[in-house]
């Protein structure tokens, strides 16, 4: 310390500031001063100066971390903030309002908010700007926004005008507006059709809903505060309720059917959900059920099974359960050792009654069929409708020995046969009915397919003796089956293989000139030899074949037209071809047969189409429309077999036909039997009477032919004049004659 008591420094720089102060000339009057007390005054400014820098860098972190904490409040906010020019544009937005909309800031600012609403919403915010511009006051809208990626969020917007912007600050309220939509799910679902209740974890009830009121009886004041266990019909013990309660703890869920008791008392089924509601912490807290009274459904059921298993017009088994019962019967067969049998029941020519008559008496006859079949068989017997007019009778226990069933089964078929035999009465109309029976006989080595096989052919054997036959199954039944399939697959290459060939059977008029030919198909097969028609025609017309092979048959007919059209014997020659009903009623029918005659380049006038007299009376309204298209066409039609059919006769006037074809079962006794003779003359004088072309087929005698001569017939087709002859063999014979 210096002798005045001031402290001395060793400063070097403040020395020297010192000294330098010395050494400036001061006036006389003032005094002088030290060094030292100069080295105090600048310390005394010294600590004065870093004193106050030391203020200003507080103040500047004061400053700092408010600016901060502001940023923080505004960028980070729960709550998006937004400025908008009076317009709309973005101007300013905190982060959270860019994390909202999902693009970075720089692609937000100077960009209309309204582009980030959804386009149905746009116009209501327009609106709602231009309010927000004319008030002082905040105002609020909800809209549906749209982030960069696409997805949409719902936002509750606060606006307020600010001077010349608006302020806005933006709300997800995307889980508010969930939370809302499953509340109002949830009141609807709590005021469905079903009943609801809900109960404490401890099943005491909170609420029911109306539905519970309306199946249960209770009304929510009687119900709230009680247990389900008011509703017990005692139907179910406790074991019951034990394994449900065991399963609700496991699961968290358990559903099934539960008897209950309505207030009134009545017990009634109900179809039972119970659903366990858990907090986050996984402890239930309510106990949720729903239900709908199912004792209609439990009659329902019962309905179904009738539908599923019974025919619903005759209320016989059905197919699907006679092959329930069938599989039981073969089971019990290796039980007993007994036989039993299976009967095929078809109504012979019963699409004519229905054509005839009409579905409604074609109904009638099938129930009174079923009705009688039921009378006849025994108790334990099954009878059952397969569909249509086929009717099944399946019988068990009917004896040791094949042979002793066969002789039981064949009894019982004929009392089925007898039964069926007496007239029905549909509604006034007479009715005689007349069935083919097929019989399979079963015992235990034997399958349900096997034995619907067998049967079936053996009704199959039955149409093809004559019908209103009882025929049975047996092994070479199953051999001519066998050779049957052989035959469709052969059947199948029959074209591509160029097997078929055509003989024509001459036509002739009074002067046994030949006028036409009826085109006959037959199979050239490579080891059977010539295959008759009658032989590979039905089997063409249940596979479908029979619609290439009837093509051909066009085709090759046009096509011969063509070749014969230059020749003196023949180029006047018309040459008729049968067209089955599968090949008629194809849609397109008319345009192929236009389409083969432009092919061909053939005279139309030398095509003559017959169709059976069964296929002509089938949908009348749609024949006629096809027979007319085929006429424009100048093709003729002539009906086949015509007087064998059972349809009735009002609609031949109607029919654009050219030419009635006398069937050969009406020619063959004649002249000689009245009957045949009677109804000749009158199929004659109705096909003169309706200016049409007359032609007798089966004519094998002159006695025959002068009939026909003599009424009014006179032209002729069979074995008098020519038999079929294959192609060569018939230009030939056109040069004998």
């Amino acid at each position: 310390m210096s002798v005045s008591g001031k402290k001395e420094t060793n400063d070097p720089p403040l020395r020297e500031a010192a000294e330098a102060l010395l050494a400036v000339a001061l006036p006389p009057a003032i005094a002088a001063p030290t060094a030292d007390d100069l080295l105090h005054e600048l310390r005394v400014h010294q600590i004065e100066l870093e004193m106050q820098n030391e203020a200003l860098r507080q103040a500047q972190l004061a400053l700092e971390v408010s600016r901060d904490r502001y940023v923080d409040l505004y960028e980070f906010a729960p709550v998006a903030y937004l400025t908008l020019t009076s317009d709309g544009i973005i101007t300013e937005i905190n982060l959270t309002g860019v994390t909202l909309l999902g693009r970075e800031r720089n692609k937000l600012l100077n960009k209309s908010l309204r582009t980030f609403v959804i386009a149905d919403a746009q116009d209501r915010w327009v609106r709602h700007l231009m309010g927000v511009k004319k008030q002082d006051e905040k105002s609020s809208v909800e809209l549906a926004l749209q982030r960069g990626d696409g997805s949409v969020f719902h936002a509750l917007l606060d606006c307020v005008r600010s001077e010349s912007r608006i302020r806005v600050s933006l709300t997800d309220i995307t889980q508010r507006k969930l939370a809302e939509e499953e509340l109002r799910i949830a009141a609807v679902a709590f005021a469905c059709q079903n009943g609801m209740v809900i109960t404490d974890p401890q099943g005491v009830i909170l609420r029911v809903n109306p539905a519970f009121t309306h199946f249960t009886g209770y009304s929510a004041e009687e119900a709230i505060g009680r247990t389900p266990a008011m509703l017990h019909s005692g139907r179910q013990g406790p074991m019951f309720y034990q394994q449900m309660w065991a399963t609700l703890k496991m699961k968290g869920y358990w559903q099934g059917e539960i008897w209950n008791k309505r207030k009134d008392g009545q017990i009634y089924a109900e179809m039972l959900s119970i659903t366990a509601i858990v907090n986050p912490d996984h402890r239930i807290t309510h106990y949720v059920g729903s239900f709908t009274d199912i004792t209609e459904n439990k009659e329902a059921d019962a309905e179904i099974h009738r539908l599923a298993y019974y025919d619903p017009l005759t209320k016989l088994p059905n197919r699907r359960l006679l092959q329930d019962r069938l599989q039981q019967a073969i089971a019990a067969t290796t039980r007993s050792g007994l036989h039993g049998a299976m009967f095929f029941i078809d109504l012979d020519h019963f699409k004519a009654l229905n054509d005839s008559r009409g579905h409604d008496i074609g109904d009638l006859l099938l129930v009174d069929v079923a009705q009688r079949l039921r009378e006849v068989v025994r108790e334990r017997d099954t009878v059952a409708r397969q569909g249509g007019d086929e009717f099944v009778v399946l019988m068990e226990e009917l004896g040791t020995s094949a042979r002793e069933a066969a002789v039981l089964a064949e009894h019982l078929g004929d009392k089925l046969h007898a039964a069926l035999t007496a007239p029905f009465n549909l509604n006034g109309y007479e009715y005689h009915c007349k069935t083919s029976i097929g019989v399979g006989l079963f015992h235990a080595h034997d399958t349900v397919e096997d034995l619907f096989k067998h049967a079936d052919l053996a009704l199959y054997q039955a149409k093809n003796s004559g019908r209103d036959k009882l025929r049975f199954f047996d092994p070479a039944m199953q051999v001519t089956l066998d050779q049957r399939s052989a035959l469709e697959a052969e059947l199948h290459h029959v074209i591509t293989r160029k097997q078929l060939r055509f003989f024509y059977q001459p036509q002739v008029d009074a002067a046994r000139r030949v006028i036409g030919v009826e085109a006959l198909l037959r199979w050239q097969h490579p080891q059977r030899g010539l295959v008759a028609p009658d032989v590979f025609i039905p089997l063409a017309e249940d596979t479908g074949l029979i619609l290439p092979i009837g093509n051909w048959a066009l085709e090759t007919a046009c096509a011969q037209i063509k070749t014969w059209e230059s020749g003196a014997l023949t180029g006047s020659l018309q040459i008729a071809v049968n067209v089955s009903a599968r090949q008629f009623r194809q849609a397109d029918f008319v345009a192929q047969i236009q389409r083969i005659l432009a092919d061909s380049d053939a005279n139309p006038a030398r095509l003559k189409l017959e169709l059976t007299e069964s296929l002509v009376l089938d949908e009348i309204k749609d024949t006629i429309a096809k027979m007319l298209a085929i006429k424009q066409l100048g093709v003729l039609i002539s009906m086949d077999d015509f007087g064998t059919g059972y349809s009735s006769l009002s609609y031949l006037a109607q029919l654009p036909l050219d030419q009635l074809k006398l069937d050969k079962s009406f020619v063959r006794n004649l002249p000689g039997v009245n009957k045949d003779e009677t109804l000749a003359r009158a199929i004659i004088t109705m096909g003169l009477g309706l200016n049409l072309n007359v032609i007798a087929e089966g004519v094998e005698t002159e006695q025959q032919r002068e009939f026909l001569d003599a009424h009014g017939c006179h032209e002729y087709q069979g074995y008098l004049f020519s038999r079929p002859l294959p192609l060569v063999e018939f230009e030939a014979f056109l040069q004998s004659v």
